[in-house]
């Protein structure tokens, strides 16, 4: 058990990619009170966790309903990924387009948090390391990110913004490898039905 959550947490952690959040989320709270920076962090993790834990127990009911398979989801969500990440390596979009009150359920819970990364990579491994070890990852994952946005401050002053935009741009190009592995296995599963 112990072994297969390992497994699982390695590649929902890339598609977390909490340090890669770490940017955006300073530069969209950097006119806002402690008090306040609180209060986002616990909606977007409260608002993560909903969505994950929803979409890992709901997820397969509602792609069986509609006819989705797992294959057309990965090269989907591949796409998307990929198109995320290259879109942050280009640079982010700065400044806050989003009121306070809802900043952390959009864009930090979802989709920065838990977004189409995280919904695909925690169906594969349901597939892989099963229902326990990838809802343990994907929990302990959520509550990294939640840490880590705690201590933005203190890891903005260690990395330095330009460390912070470095390590963001290499998460960013392990996502993109990863959005083309989705892609590749999909394709390879619709074929193989």
């Amino acid at each position: 058990m112990i072994k297969n959550v390992l497994l699982a947490f390695i590649p929902i952690f890339v598609a977390v990619d909490a340090i890669g959040v770490l940017p955006l989320f300073v530069s969209l709270t950097e006119d806002v009170k402690d008090k306040e920076k609180y209060r986002i962090i616990f909606q977007s993790m409260i608002t993560a966790m909903c969505l994950a834990v929803g979409f890992i127990f709901l997820g397969k009911a509602v792609f069986s309903l509609m006819g989705i398979t797992l294959g057309d989801f990965m090269v989907a969500g591949g796409a998307i990924l990929f198109y995320i990440a290259v879109a942050d390596i280009r640079g982010p979009d700065k400044g806050s387009r989003y009121a306070n009150q809802e900043l952390g359920a959009v864009p930090l819970g979802t989709p920065l948090i838990v977004g189409p990364a995280v919904l695909t990579t925690s169906l594969i491994m349901i597939g892989e390391y099963g229902l326990a070890a990838t809802l343990i990852s994907v929990l302990v994952n959520i509550l990294l990110a939640g840490l880590v946005l705690l201590l933005s401050r203190f890891i903005i002053k260690i990395l330095g913004k330009a460390g912070t935009r470095a390590l963001s741009k290499v998460t960013n190009l392990l996502l993109a490898a990863i959005a083309v592995m989705l892609i590749r296995k999909g394709i390879v599963q619709i074929f193989h039905l």
